[in-house]
């Protein structure tokens, strides 16, 4: 699903379905600044907002305007860079990896330059926080690509990611567990309902989170992607499930057959994609449709039929993915267990749709965002 093309379209509740130190935008050599911190006001009408998200295994940009309560995408990036292989066996982000994100990274600026970006925030996740090399990996972006990125913790990545699917929460649900599979690091949250937003999106009622020392990467790196067999997906369920199962949801009981899973990543997107037997990804088909336990268990059925090469031939899946894929639903598998619900809704959106909107807010782009 590695997709240089733009992609276009509104952030919303449904698409085809019922204060750490801030990352600057700046050119490399100027000193000018156009990140506004909190209490700046509201931004003129032309105010152009981006969201990096550099994590160890994509390298995503979106960059929005405000448009009504929400906002509108008119420009993206995504690219698989795999920033993190072989940091689980090195414990340091390799040469290949850095030339790969310097050359991402690089077309990520010149979209924000040439959109007129005045604000953006530009993060990285796991493969920074782990890597040895990881502070140097941020000097040399900001000398040779002139970005500065700022290294997020684990709990503002869970919460940033719940900020930007906390749209997809089913309004009659009794409680939501959110999950992030990344590459490096895996996030749980506990989602209550939110009170009504008269003002933007909704902001996320966040009850419990954890992360889990689990992504792709490192479990495939770990266990194997090419080949997997039913007995070496089996071990990856079973380590990852021995730590979903140390996540306490908090105080008040979740009501499985009235709750559901809500699943934003690769994996939970791939998945969606091959149930839908989409010949090419379709955003539009995936972000907010909704699959039945028997839906998911039957896609992941298939994925372990398949062979490396016919998981390579998947439109929805890919070369880049094919080897990666398995140990995602791996993760999913341990928390589906743990958490059995009748219902997933997938979601295309997150971290970077929830950079944007705490943006937003904090410009005071919705009048009154401060209140619900």
């Amino acid at each position: 699903m590695s997709d240089d093309t733009p992609e276009t379209g509104a952030f919303d509740a449904v698409r085809g379905h019922a204060p750490p130190q801030r990352s600057r935008w700046h050119e490399a050599g100027s000193s000018s600044q156009a990140h506004r911190g909190p209490g700046a006001g509201t931004e003129p009408a032309g105010a152009i907002y981006a969201a990096l998200d550099l994590g160890t295994n994509n390298c995503r940009l979106l960059v929005a305007r405000p448009s009504g309560h929400s906002f509108h995408v008119i420009d993206a990036f995504s690219r698989i860079i795999r920033l993190g292989e072989g940091i689980s066996s090195t414990g340091r982000i390799s040469e290949a990896a850095i030339d790969r994100a310097v050359g991402a990274l690089s077309i990520c600026r010149d979209k924000m330059r040439h959109r007129g970006v005045t604000r953006a925030r530009l993060v990285a996740t796991e493969a920074c926080r782990a890597a040895e090399n990881g502070a140097d990996f941020r000097a040399r972006i900001a000398s040779e690509v002139g970005l500065e990125l700022e290294i997020i913790d684990r709990e503002t990545e869970a919460a940033l990611a719940a900020t930007g699917c906390t749209p997809l929460v089913d309004p009659e649900a009794d409680g939501v567990i959110l999950f992030d599979i990344g590459g490096g690091s895996s996030e749980i949250v506990r989602l209550a309902q939110s009170a009504p937003s008269r003002h933007g999106p909704p902001h996320p009622e966040i009850r419990a989170w954890a992360s889990l020392p689990f992504g792709v990467v490192t479990l495939a790196e770990r266990h194997g992607g090419v080949a997997v067999t039913r007995e070496s997906y089996e071990r990856m369920v079973q380590e990852v499930a021995a730590h979903v199962s140390r996540f306490n949801p908090g105080a008040d009981p979740l009501h499985l057959p009235r709750a559901h899973l809500l699943g934003t990543s690769g994996t939970v997107t791939t998945i969606a994609g091959v149930h839908l037997d989409l010949r090419r990804y379709d955003r539009r088909r995936v972000d907010g449709c909704w699959m039945s336990e028997r839906d998911v268990t039957g896609v992941i059925e298939r994925l372990l039929s398949m062979s490396y090469d016919e998981r390579v031939a998947n439109p929805c899946i890919g070369a880049e993915r094919a080897d990666l894929v398995l140990a995602g639903c791996a993760i999913l598998e341990a928390i589906r267990r743990a958490f059995p619900c009748k219902r997933l809704r997938v979601a295309d959106r997150g971290l970077r749709e929830g950079i944007l909107v705490q943006m937003m807010r904090e410009d005071g782009i919705w009048a009154g965002a401060g209140t619900q």
